[in-house]
């Protein structure tokens, strides 16, 4: 992975809630949905949603190692989930204009956050060398070596049910959008 400079990566990672925001705007300005627009964007969503409730019943910031469930095919099942989630939001909008911007930046912001953590992660945990040797970054292998199962309780530690409500909310903005374009 390139190494961002340190300034740089810092930045965005205190930017990235702000330019949520950003993004949330653009999205509410640029979607221009249909009824077959939303109802195709639904599993795309849904996907990406579950694959981040799967990673945060696995993921014990800064105690373990989390390398079962999703991240026994990558490191990052969360941002892959996110990224999944913004795609389909693209779809559901039926803006490429606005899968665009998405990817844009997913790039430029997630991947030096991604680089930061993985700084940290290799201070606290001495194995996340060699697990970072056989896991990529983001798109996903496909085979697993992952023992752990799914915690119920580690989830709602991890509060991922916000995730569930912003996509809630993402659907009523696209909603509310196709009920004011036909009315």
């Amino acid at each position: 992975m390139p190494r961002f400079p340190q300034k740089y990566a810092e930045l965005v990672q205190r930017l990235r809630v702000p330019v949520g925001f950003v993004l949330l705007a653009s999205f509410a300005v640029l979607a221009n949905p249909s009824l077959e627009s939303i109802l195709a964007s639904l599993p795309i969503i849904f996907l990406g949603l579950a694959i981040r409730a799967w990673a945060a019943g696995h993921l014990e910031k800064n105690l373990t190692l989390a390398d079962s469930g999703p991240y026994a095919y990558t490191r990052n099942p969360l941002y892959l989930g996110s990224f999944i989630v913004a795609l389909g939001f693209a779809a559901g909008g039926a803006s490429v204009t606005l899968a665009l911007i998405f990817t844009a930046a997913f790039l430029g912001i997630y991947l030096p956050v991604m680089e930061r953590e993985e700084d940290h992660l290799l201070k606290i945990f001495p194995a996340f060398k060699d697990y970072a040797a056989r896991v990529p970054l983001l798109w996903p292998r496909l085979e697993s070596q992952g023992s752990r199962s799914f915690s119920l309780t580690v989830y709602l530690k991890n509060e991922e049910y916000k995730a569930a409500l912003g996509v809630l909310i993402g659907l009523a903005v696209l909603g509310g959008k196709l009920y004011w374009r036909i009315r």
